[in-house]
């Protein structure tokens, strides 16, 4: 009865401090401000999915030469193309998706054809760059995305401040192989 009774009591408690932590933590997530929600980062991972869908829908734009980036519906495209007619239809088709409030144009025409080992040297620098971003614990690296083509290096995506573009900028123009570097980032808003 003794053992019943402890078990009971100990339960109770557990439950006791298991509703309390909860609530907790409810006040304090909705004192914190937060500068997007739970839901608008699903949306936005969404409405990404959406404007990836509907470039790969269209075989006019080569789509896996684009990156997407998706922030509170602005939806921000970057990289590298052979025509202004492939960033026109690129554009054209994200504009028309569901969810898509605004579409920010990084898109660069490409210059000349690259080579075979154009294209692993770029992979190696892009590689290279994104450590090197990494690496450095005041920029938020998995917010930039980083494109390579014939050692042009094009950073972009939804940064915090203007700073961090700088030190992302300073960062990339530093390892070895690059020849410039494009800046196509934003600040968040």
């Amino acid at each position: 009865m003794r053992k019943l009774l402890f078990l009971g009591a100990s339960l109770a408690s557990a439950l006791a401090l298991l509703t309390a932590g909860c609530g907790n933590r409810q006040d304090e997530a909705a004192k914190a401000p937060a500068s997007t929600t739970a839901g608008t980062e699903l949306d936005d991972t969404v409405v990404t999915t959406k404007v990836k869908s509907a470039l790969l829908a269209d075989p006019d734009i080569k789509s896996f030469d684009l990156k997407v980036e998706t922030r509170k519906g602005v939806v921000l495209l970057s990289g590298f193309v052979d025509s202004q007619t492939q960033i026109d239809r690129a554009v054209a088709a994200t504009a028309g998706v569901a969810g898509v409030n605004s579409v920010e144009n990084s898109i660069t025409l490409k210059e000349g054809s690259a080579t075979a080992g154009n294209m692993v040297d770029d992979g190696v620098i892009t590689t290279k760059v994104k450590s090197a971003l990494l690496a450095d614990p005041d920029v938020k690296s998995f917010d930039i995305a980083v494109v390579t083509r014939k050692g042009g290096v094009q950073l972009s995506g939804f940064v915090d401040s203007q700073a961090q573009i700088d030190q992302a900028l300073a960062i990339a123009g530093k390892v070895d192989g690059v020849t410039t570097v494009g800046n196509e980032m934003s600040i968040k808003k």
